[in-house]
């Protein structure tokens, strides 16, 4: 009779863990920088913008969302490269399926760029007339 695997095998705890845990974050942040043309252009984006957005005069808040909408782009990012390094090791064949997941994952990102030029603008646009007026 076989019995159910044991969760706590082979699993760091404590401080351990979380040093573990940072390793393993920043290798797949480098594999991705690597292997991903476009999260190196976010990056480089992102390398820009954030240190650009302090030398804005808006409120906290805003400054915030400018910042946030930014980081959200590299998330999704990486969530869709890890999509597609997934399909990708599983098979090249053309599946629909796949692709679905891969063009869902594309759309994601999409959808957070759109959503960062929006909040970008939104602010250009909300504090214009006092930087400018």
């Amino acid at each position: 009779m076989e019995t159910e695997p044991d969760p706590t095998v082979h699993k760091n705890r404590g401080i351990k863990r979380v040093y573990k845990s940072f390793f393993y974050s920043m290798e797949g942040i480098f594999a991705t920088l690597k292997h991903e043309a476009a999260f190196r252009q976010e990056t480089i984006l992102a390398a820009v913008l954030v240190p650009a957005s302090f030398f804005l005069n808006v409120p906290l808040v805003q400054h915030v969302i400018l910042v946030a909408s930014i980081l959200l782009v590299l998330i999704v990012e990486l969530l869709n490269s890890a999509i597609e390094a997934v399909v990708d090791d599983i098979s090249l064949r053309n599946r629909p399926l796949a692709k679905r997941a891969k063009d869902a994952g594309s759309a994601a990102v999409l959808v957070s760029l759109l959503n960062c030029l929006i909040c970008w603008v939104s602010v250009i646009v909300v504090n214009w007339g006092q930087w400018f007026g």
